[in-house]
């Protein structure tokens, strides 16, 4: 975890105290934009935040980032996106924690003429966004159900492990994971529940489930790879083989990598550097208009895989990376690179 602590910040007198030590900066011909993400206690939030702090314009202090800590807490991010208005920062990035709750701290900020580009997690109101960039959670739904619906073919009992209920990511990802159990119609739903993304609620929740139910859980769905590590545990420390007992999550989190590079879980990477460094350049885009160069590896115009076209669209739909035994080992010499 290589973030700078100093910007781990989760109350709103550490977010305004922050603010006034960079006051000076406001005299600075520097972009300055807030980072307001849901919590640095994950490691896919922690990614995505060294991967923003990596962008180059960031690195060589062209851009001062800010990354502010929700701690899970949409009151926390409200008060958060307050202090990025009231200090004048130019842009806010947001990954909110509730997809309902974030619509009125992107309003205010929208009014008050400082653009909001989402990035990972989403708010149900996306028009009030300036832009947006996204992987395509229900499409991680479909990915994750089918993965371990195929692997026990297509008959016999499953849990869903949700995420934090009232997450954009939780919404769409058991929206996605719903279409496919209705292609199935062999498979019984025995549990459905939230961990939080927490993998210690996790191994809990599985536990008590592999108890009541005898052992007879043929598979795991688990809407992350934290909740889908906890979930594996379960499995093992219940005695039942991972092979016999597929588990699958989302994000490609490095317990989740060395996971699959054993045999014992499937998981989705979700690019992290893409989401943030991409999030920084529409940010960049909206406040400096056609005079921004984009600098993300992830755009065409750097040999990306997402179209440019000036920045001014307003969605941007990350690819999501199935993670195999072909290509896992790659992955893992990036992330030790990092």
């Amino acid at each position: 975890m290589t973030i700078n602590r100093r910007l781990m910040l989760g109350t709103l007198a550490g977010v305004s105290a922050l603010a006034m030590g960079l006051g000076a900066a406001n005299a600075q011909d520097k972009l300055r934009i807030a980072a307001i993400v849901q919590s640095l206690d994950t490691e896919f939030n922690v990614l995505w935040a060294n991967a923003a702090e990596a962008h180059p314009l960031v690195a060589d202090g062209t851009i001062e980032l800010t990354v502010l800590d929700g701690r899970m807490d949409p009151f926390n991010q409200s008060n958060q996106f307050d202090t990025a208005i009231n200090e004048g920062y130019d842009a806010i990035i947001f990954i909110p924690v509730d997809i309902n709750a974030g619509n009125d701290p992107v309003a205010r900020a929208m009014e008050a003429g400082v653009p909001v580009i989402g990035s990972n997690t989403l708010i149900s109101d996306t028009d009030l966004y300036h832009a947006f960039i996204s992987s395509d959670d229900v499409l991680a739904g479909e990915m994750l159900a089918r993965s371990v619906i195929e692997k026990i073919n297509g008959e016999g009992n499953v849990v869903i492990v949700e995420g934090m209920i009232g997450q954009s990511a939780q919404v769409q990802r058991l929206e996605g994971i719903q279409k496919v159990l209705a292609e199935y119609p062999n498979i019984n739903v025995l549990e459905t529940r939230t961990a939080n993304w927490s993998r210690a609620e996790a191994l809990t929740l599985v536990e008590n489930w592999l108890i009541s139910n005898g052992g007879d859980i043929q598979g795991v769905i688990a809407e992350n790879d934290e909740m889908a590590i906890g979930s594996l545990e379960a499995v093992k420390a219940y005695g039942l083989d991972p092979a016999t007992v597929p588990v699958a999550g989302v994000d490609g989190i490095t317990d989740a990598l060395l996971a699959v590079q054993r045999g014992e879980m499937m998981s989705t990477l979700q690019d992290a550097n893409a989401l943030a460094q991409g999030a920084i350049d529409l940010a960049a885009a909206a406040v400096q208009g056609d005079a921004y160069t984009p600098v993300a590896a992830v755009w065409d115009v750097n040999g990306g895989a997402l179209v440019w076209g000036g920045g001014t669209e307003k969605q941007y739909s990350v690819p999501w990376v199935p993670v195999t035994a072909d290509n896992v080992e790659e992955l893992l010499a990036l992330r030790d690179g990092a």
